[in-house]
């Protein structure tokens, strides 16, 4: 049974040392660097992802304004530890985090951005229904989103 916790002092160190493959980090900001971020925008909620009562993964999401739309929530980070992976696991996560968000939130739709050779991402994300919306993100991010 996966669950999402806000993080306390112990599941922020778990956090922390989950690892990815080498070939990975270019696709998500170390945990570090998205703690930092979450202290300095309030907009951010960081997340550990536990399966079983053990820490798999991490997330960060939030509701950001948005000219548009009003608000818009965000699935902004997310990852799965390099030893839980490979197990079907990141498709069930990322519905366990849809789920959450809308409960969370109320939400109808919830986007995520990702860059074109996350193929892995990508794959599990257009099987759950996200689809690209035509926007970049300021990083050169191509967005989805799931209606």
């Amino acid at each position: 049974m996966f669950s999402v916790r806000p993080l306390d002092a112990q599941l922020r160190q778990d956090v922390l040392n989950l690892r990815l493959y080498e070939h990975q980090k270019g696709f998500v900001e170390p945990v570090a660097q998205c703690l930092q971020e979450a202290e300095s925008c309030r907009f951010f909620e960081p997340a550990a992802l536990l399966l079983e009562g053990k820490v798999v993964g991490f997330a960060m999401y939030g509701e950001f304004p948005n000219e548009l739309e009003g608000r818009r929530v965000w699935l902004d980070r997310l990852l799965l530890d390099r030893d839980s992976q490979g197990r079907g696991l990141g498709k069930v996560l990322v519905c366990e985090l849809v789920d959450y968000l809308r409960r969370e939130y109320g939400c109808r739709r919830i986007y995520l951005s990702l860059f074109d050779d996350n193929r892995v991402a990508r794959h599990i994300y257009e099987a759950l229904g996200f689809a690209f919306n035509g926007e970049l993100d300021r990083q050169g991010e191509r967005i989805m989103v799931l209606e």
